[in-house]
C-alpha cells in the first residue's frame, strides 16, 4: 500500500484540513503483506470516519487498516472532522458539507477511485459510526454499504449529558440536535428498500451498548438489511481493530 497525509484547502470549511489516504500498490517483492491483484481500473473506496477525540491519523495509528485494505484491494480515505458530529456547526465549520459533498468530489478529481455507488462504502467508530449511518441514511444512493462501530447513535441522549453541553451548543442552535441529525428520525423517514446494507457492532461492556441495541432493534423493525455484531469488549481500539477487519471482509462488493 501507499500511504499519505493529504494537506488541502476546503471551500466548505474555509480553511486547510488534513486527510489520511491509503491506496493499493502492487508489489512483487514486499514481504509479509498479502495484496489483491487489481487491473488498471478505478479503485473501490472506503470513507472511514474517526471518533470524537481522534483525527484523520487515528485509524492508521491504532489499527492495521493499511494491511486490511491491501488484502482487499481498496482505497481508504480518512478525513479530519474535529469534534463536529459530522454536522455543519452553527458556531463553527461546515463539516457535513465537507465530508458529504466536497471531499468525495476532490477525491474523485485527484485520486484513481471510483465514483460508482457499488464501489463506495462508509464506516466509522463512535462519533464516526454515527457519521457513517447519517451518510447512509441521508444519501443511500451514494453508498453500497455502511458500518458503525460502537456508534454514538443516540445523539438526543448524548446532547443531554452535562459534559457534552459545550460541544453540542457549538454544533446545534441551543444545543438541540435537529431532526436531520437524529438517526432515529432519519430511520423512520427512510425508504427501507433504498438503504444500503448496514453492519452495526458494539462491545457488550461499552457505555453506548444500550443505545446501539435500540438502534439495531429500530432498524430491524424497519426491515433494513442489517448485520449485527456484539462481542465482549469496551470502547477501545483492540475491539475496533478486530471489527474493522471483519467489516472489510463484509463490504458488499459488485460482481467483477
Amino acid at each position: 500500500m501507499a500511504a499519505m497525509t493529504w494537506e488541502l484547502f476546503s471551500d466548505a470549511l474555509e480553511m486547510g484540513t488534513s486527510v489520511r489516504v491509503v491506496l493499493p500498490q502492487t508489489s512483487e517483492s514486499q514481504i509479509g503483506v498479502d495484496q489483491e491483484e487489481r487491473s488498471s481500473g478505478e479503485l473501490p473506496v472506503l470513507y472511514l470516519l474517526h471518533g470524537l477525540s481522534d483525527d484523520h491519523s487515528a485509524w492508521t495509528r491504532y489499527t492495521s487498516i493499511e494491511r486490511y485494505a491491501a488484502e482487499a484491494g481498496i482505497a481508504v480515505v480518512m478525513p479530519a472532522a474535529g469534534r463536529s458530529f459530522y454536522a455543519d456547526e452553527v458556531h463553527g465549520q461546515k463539516w457535513w458539507t465537507w465530508v458529504s459533498e466536497e471531499l468525495p468530489t476532490i477525491v474523485r478529481r485527484y485520486l484513481r477511485v471510483s465514483g460508482r455507488r457499488e464501489d463506495t462504502w462508509v464506516a466509522g467508530l463512535s462519533m464516526g459510526g454515527y457519521g457513517a449511518l447519517k451518510l447512509a441514511l441521508t444519501h443511500p444512493d451514494r453508498y453500497a454499504g455502511a458500518a458503525c462501530l460502537s456508534g454514538a447513535v443516540d445523539i438526543q441522549a448524548l446532547a443531554q449529558r452535562p459534559d457534552r453541553l459545550v460541544t453540542f451548543e457549538r454544533i446545534f442552535e441551543g444545543g438541540r440536535p435537529t431532526p436531520d441529525a437524529d438517526l432515529f428520525a432519519l430511520l423512520e423517514q427512510a425508504d427501507a428498500s433504498a438503504v444500503p446494507p448496514l453492519h452495526v457492532s458494539c462491545g457488550t461492556e461499552d457505555a453506548l451498548f444500550a443505545h446501539v441495541e435500540r438502534f439495531v432493534a429500530a432498524a430491524e423493525d424497519k426491515g433494513l438489511d442489517l448485520t449485527e455484531d456484539y462481542r465482549a469488549g469496551g470502547h477501545e481500539w483492540a475491539l475496533w481493530d478486530a471489527v474493522i477487519a471483519d467489516v472489510i471482509r463484509w463490504l458488499p462488493r459488485a460482481a467483477p
